[in-house]
C-alpha cells in the first residue's frame, strides 16, 4: 500500500511539471546534426532518488525536457535477465546484504579481484525482494525505506514509454565467465524493445553487435580515464582518442568524461578546451559528455553554478556536444530550453531586483573592490555596503563587525586583542573598532568567505586574499558612474556603538552620503537596511532614503500589529529564505504567508541570502541555484533577491522562458514546497518541526537610539584591554598546567 501511495504522490506532480515541449531555439546548434543536444538521464533523476529506480525514471520524465532519454546500466542475472543497476557490485546500490548475508563473493573484473555481491549469483526471482537504495553517500537516504524493485530493461520500456532509451554495457568479458552472453542478450532484447543507443567501453562488444541491430540504434564507444587500458585492443583510452577514424568503423558516436573536453588544473580551474569535439565531428562521430552532477565538485570557474557548466559545453560559441549524461536532467533542460543564445542588452532593473550581498562575495573576498566590480560586471541592480566603524570613527564596508570572519587578523599582531563581547556575539573576536583604518589597510588582507568549508566547497582559492578594503566614501565614489539602480547600506549594532564607543553610526553614514553628493541626486536610489527599527526611524527623521527592514529571525507570518509598525518607518522588507520555505532536514515543508502579508501591506520583499553551493539549498531545488531563484521569484513572488552570486540571478532575468505564462515548459515551473517530503515513507520522515513564530508588533518595536557616549564615560577600549590581559594570563596558565 505504501508503494502505491508514494507512486500516486509522484504521479500527482505531473500537474506541476508537464508543460509544453522545451522552448528550444530555432537557430542551428553546433552539434553534428544541427539539432539540440540530447539530455540523457543517468538512471533517471538519480541526483534525488536511487539510481535506476522507478521514482528516478518517472521523475526524470516529469521534471525534465519532454525528449529526455532514459539511461540504464545493464547487468545480467544468473538466469540471463537484463536489469538496470548503476554498479556491477550490488552492495552500495541495493540492500541485498540484508537478505543474503553470506552472498559476498570475489571475482575478477577486468583482471582485478573485486569483492562484493554480484547479480550473476542470483536469478530474477531471488532478486525480487531486493530494493534499490541511494548509492551516493552525500545524498539523502530518506527515500531508501520505500521499496524500489530492481527493474528489467523491458520494465523501463513498458512502464515509462520513454522518448529514448540508452543501454550502457560494461564488463562483457566478466559475464562470459558465467556462461552468460551480454551480446546475445542485447541482440535479443532489441527485438522486443526499441533501443536508441547502446554504449560500451569495450571494442570487442561493439564489433560483435555492429551490423546486427536496427539501423535506428546508435552504437556509442565509451571512453574511460585516459590512462585506463581498453581490454580488447590493449590500448589506453587516451591513445584511442587519437584514432577516431578507427572508432568510426564500429560506432556512430563517442561518450567521454567531461574533463576530456574541458580539462581542469590540479587546483581545479579550467584549462583551454581541447579539440576533441571538433575532432569527433570531423570524423563523423557524435560526441556526448558524461559525469555531470549538480552536487559534485566542478571547476571554480563556474562558481558552483551547474547551469553555467552545462552552457560551457553547449553554448560557448565554439562548439556544442551532442548530448550530456547527467544525474540531474532538469538543469540541462533549463540550459537548452531557456538559457542559450541569450542576447546581451541594456541592464533591466525590473523585478526581481538583484541586490549583491557584500558584492559578488561568492567569487571574491567580501566588500573588496574586486567583489564590487564583479557584482557590477555581473549585472547586479543594487550593490551593498555593510557599514562598520573603525577605532578612529571611519565608516568602512566590512561584512562583519568581527574581523575574524573575513580578514587575516587572526594571523596578525592584533590577534592578541581577541575578546568576547556578548552584546555583539558570543565568540571570540577582534572587532573593527579595535583597529584604526590605517591598522586595517596596512596590516590585514581580505579573506574570502567559506560558508561550506565542512563540505570542502571552497570559494575561488586563487583569490582567497585578493582585493582591497574600502571605506564607505570609497564605495560611494566607485558606484557613482555605474549602471546601477541603487545602492544599499546596512547598519547594525548602532546602539552598542553609540553607548560603548561614542560614535553615532547614523550620523556618520548620512554625512558620508552628503559628502559624496548622494543627497542631491536621483540617478541611483539609496537604500538603508537594518534589523533595528530604531535605526530606520532615525534615518526616516533625517533623510528621504528608501528604508529596508531586515527580519533576522525565522517567522511564518507577520501579525497586523507588526505590519502597521513596519509601515511607519520602512519602505520594504528583507526576509530569510526559511521564512518563506521552511526546511526540515533540507526538505521544504510548505510556503508561509509572510510574502503575501507583507506585499498586501504595500511592502516589497527581498529574500536573503542566496548562494550557489548545493549545500545551501534544500533538496527540492535539485542542487540548482537557478531552480532556487525560480522558486522564490515565480513560486513565492518575491520582489528581489540578495545574493552572493549576482551573475546567476542576472542570467535568470534574461532567460527566454521568463514570460511564457501557461506555456512555460515543465522544467521551469517552480518547485512546490513539501512535495518531496510527502514522497518519503512515514518511518523515514524527519521529526516534525516546532511551529514557527508570528512576527508581532512587540518584535518590531524598539526604544530610540541612545545618544553617543560622552568622553567622560568609561570606554569599552579600557575594559577590553583589561579583559585581554585576563585572557592572556589564562592562556599562560593553561599552557603551564594543561587540562587533562
Amino acid at each position: 500500500m505504501r508503494g502505491s501511495h508514494v507512486c500516486s504522490v509522484v504521479s500527482s506532480l505531473v500537474f506541476l511539471w508537464l508543460g509544453v515541449a522545451a522552448a528550444q531555439k530555432a537557430s542551428s546548434w553546433k552539434t553534428l546534426s544541427g539539432n539540440a543536444p540530447a539530455i540523457i538521464a543517468k538512471g533517471g533523476f538519480s541526483g534525488i532518488f536511487p539510481d535506476s529506480s522507478e521514482f528516478a525514471y518517472q521523475f526524470a520524465l516529469i521534471a525534465s525536457s519532454p525528449d529526455t532519454i532514459l539511461y540504464c546500466d545493464v547487468r545480467l542475472t544468473k538466469d540471463g535477465l537484463g536489469i538496470c543497476l548503476p554498479d556491477i557490485k550490488m552492495d552500495n546500490c541495493t540492500n541485498i546484504p540484508d537478505f543474503y548475508q553470506q552472498g559476498r563473493k570475489s571475482y575478477l573484473v577486468n583482471g582485478v579481484s573485486t569483492a562484493g555481491w554480484f547479480s550473476v549469483d542470483y536469478n530474477g526471482t531471488e532478486l525480487g525482494q531486493v530494493s534499490l537504495k541511494q548509492s551516493i553517500f552525500s545524498r539523502s537516504p530518506r527515500f531508501d525505506p520505500s521499496f524500489f524493485p530492481i527493474l528489467a530493461v523491458e520494465d523501463i520500456a513498458s512502464k515509462f514509454k520513454p522518448p529514448g532509451m540508452w543501454l550502457n554495457v560494461q564488463h562483457d568479458s566478466f559475464y562470459s565467465q558465467f556462461n552468460l552472453s551480454m551480446s546475445n542478450y542485447i541482440l535479443s532484447v532489441s527485438k522486443r524493445v526499441i533501443v536508441d543507443y547502446i554504449s560500451s567501453p569495450e571494442v570487442s562488444f561493439l564489433t560483435k553487435v555492429s551490423g546486427k541491430l536496427s539501423n535506428n540504434t546508435r552504437l556509442v564507444f565509451r571512453f574511460l580515464d585516459e590512462s585506463t587500458i581498453e581490454p580488447s585492443t590493449k590500448q589506453t583510452y587516451g591513445s584511442m582518442l587519437k584514432n577516431l577514424t578507427f572508432v568510426k568503423t564500429f560506432a556512430s558516436g563517442i561518450i567521454v568524461p567531461k574533463k576530456y573536453i574541458w580539462p581542469v588544473s590540479p587546483d581545479n580551474y579550467l584549462e583551454p578546451h581541447t579539440s576533441v569535439v571538433d575532432d569527433a565531428h570531423k570524423a563523423g562521430l557524435e560526441i556526448y559528455a558524461a559525469d555531470f552532477a549538480n552536487d559534485f565538485m566542478f571547476s571554480y570557474n563556474h562558481s558552483y553554478d551547474p547551469l553555467a557548466e552545462y552552457l560551457s559545453f553547449i553554448d560557448n560559441g565554439a562548439f556544442s556536444v551532442d548530448g550530456v549524461l547527467t544525474d540531474f536532467p532538469v538543469t540541462p533542460s533549463e540550459a537548452i530550453g531557456c538559457f542559450t543564445n541569450l542576447k546581451k542588452r541594456k541592464t533591466d532593473h525590473g523585478k526581481p531586483l538583484i541586490i549583491s550581498h557584500n558584492g559578488a562575495s561568492g567569487d571574491y573576498p567580501a566588500c573588496t573592490d574586486l567583489a564590487y566590480q564583479k557584482a557590477v560586471d555581473d549585472g547586479a541592480d543594487v550593490i551593498d555596503c555593510p557599514v562598520q566603524l573603525t577605532k578612529d570613527g571611519i565608516p568602512i564596508c566590512m561584512s562583519s563587525i568581527n574581523l575574524m570572519d573575513d580578514t587575516t587578523v587572526a594571523k596578525s599582531q592584533f590577534a592578541s586583542q581577541t575578546a568576547v563581547i556578548k552584546d555583539i556575539e558570543s565568540v571570540l573576536g577582534v572587532f573593527t573598532f579595535n583597529l584604526t583604518w590605517d591598522d586595517i589597510i596596512k596590516n590585514l588582507r581580505p579573506k574570502i568567505s567559506t560558508p561550506f568549508s565542512s563540505f570542502k566547497l571552497d570559494r575561488n582559492p586563487r583569490y582567497r586574499n585578493a582585493g582591497n578594503f574600502m571605506r564607505l566614501s570609497d564605495f560611494l565614489d566607485f558606484t557613482k558612474d555605474k549602471d546601477l539602480s541603487g545602492i544599499m547600506i546596512s547598519v547594525e549594532h548602532a546602539a552598542f556603538v553609540a553607548e560603548e564607543l561614542g560614535f553615532d553610526m547614523v550620523d556618520s553614514v548620512i554625512k558620508t552620503l552628503d559628502a559624496a553628493g548622494y543627497s542631491n541626486q536621483t540617478a541611483q536610489k539609496v537604500m538603508i537596511q537594518s534589523s533595528n527599527s530604531s535605526v530606520l526611524v532615525k534615518f526616516k527623521q533625517q533623510t528621504k532614503y528608501d528604508l529596508v527592514y531586515m527580519i533576522n529571525e525565522e517567522v511564518k507570518d507577520a501579525a497586523p500589529s507588526s505590519l502597521a509598525a513596519i509601515k511607519k518607518f520602512a519602505d520594504a522588507v528583507s526576509v530569510e529564505g526559511n521564512s518563506i520555505f521552511p526546511e526540515n532536514r533540507h526538505f521544504t515543508t510548505y510556503q508561509t504567508n509572510l510574502v503575501e502579508s507583507l506585499q498586501n501591506a504595500g511592502l516589497p520583499v527581498y529574500v536573503y541570502t542566496l548562494m550557489n553551493e548545493f549545500a545551501s539549498q534544500p533538496y527540492d531545488f535539485f542542487s540548482d541555484a537557478t531552480a532556487q531563484i525560480n522558486a522564490y521569484v515565480q513560486g513565492a513572488g518575491v520582489n528581489g533577491v540578495i545574493t552572493d552570486f549576482p551573475a546567476t540571478a542576472r542570467r535568470y532575468k534574461l532567460n527566454t522562458c521568463m514570460h511564457m505564462g501557461n506555456n512555460t515548459p515543465s522544467f521551469m515551473a517552480p518547485a512546490r514546497p513539501g512535495d518531496l517530503l510527502q514522497i518519503i515513507s512515514k518511518p523515514a520522515q524527519p521529526p516534525a518541526m516546532s511551529p514557527m513564530p508570528l512576527l508581532t508588533g512587540s518584535d518590531v518595536a524598539e526604544p530610540p537610539l541612545p545618544p553617543a557616549r560622552t568622553a567622560q564615560a568609561p570606554s569599552l577600549a579600557s575594559r577590553m584591554q583589561a579583559h585581554a590581559a585576563i585572557v592572556v594570563t589564562l592562556a599562560m596558565l593553561l599552557a603551564c598546567h594543561p587540562l587533562v
